[in-house]
């Protein structure tokens, strides 16, 4: 008979141990998860924006009207525009500013009012021509500034380096003039000198 050298104990030495979870059957079926409603993205655009089925119409050519008459309801007028390219309307503006007396072009009368032996040139200009502001605009300055240097010129004759000097400057207000003239005969502004463009200005306004 063996004999147990081993303490005796009342209970085993090891205490209980976690019971594993229960193994799944292969053939059990999976748990079904409630699936969420998928949210339709256009039917709500088209809920929050009414115009969204009539933006997306394709619109029709105008190429197609384009042998269409229109008439105007109000007026009962006819409208060939559609469909076709409109015409300019014909310039019905005042023309008689760009004409003059002597038959030349604007710009040339102009320039001859410094060209042609200021002052002279301008007193012969105010006496022949009537049509063009433009014109008698330099025909006065011409007459008008010319006049007042010929008289510096009788004033400083005795002064021979100060004569040259006032006929240098003789021939570079010719020049300014004659050119400022020339330049701005198509939109028909005014060049004017200080004192004297501004008096000739007025005597052409108040004529």
């Amino acid at each position: 008979m063996a004999t147990s050298f081993a303490p005796y104990q009342s209970s085993p030495p090891e205490s209980t141990r976690a019971l594993s979870p229960p193994l799944r059957s292969p053939t059990a079926s999976p748990k079904i998860h409630a699936q969420q409603p998928q949210r339709n993205i256009s039917s709500i655009a088209d809920r929050e924006d009414p115009w969204a089925a009539a933006r997306a119409q394709q619109l029709p050519s105008p190429s197609q009207y384009a042998d269409e008459e229109y008439t105007d309801l109000e007026s009962g007028q006819r409208n060939d525009y559609i469909g076709s390219q409109p015409q300019a309307p014909a310039y019905t503006g005042n023309a008689s500013v760009f004409e003059t007396s002597l038959g030349l072009s604007l710009r040339t009368e102009a320039a001859l009012a410094y060209l042609l032996l200021p002052p002279a040139g301008g007193v012969v200009l105010l006496i022949f021509e009537q049509k063009s502001d433009y014109v008698r605009f330099h025909a006065w300055q011409s007459a008008l500034v010319f006049s007042a240097m010929f008289l510096v010129h009788i004033i400083f004759s005795w002064v021979r380096w100060l004569s040259w000097v006032l006929f240098v400057v003789d021939l570079a207000l010719i020049g300014w003039l004659t050119w400022g003239a020339w330049k701005n005969a198509e939109t028909l502004d005014r060049l004017e000198v200080p004192f004297f463009g501004r008096l000739a200005s007025s005597f052409v306004d108040d004529e």
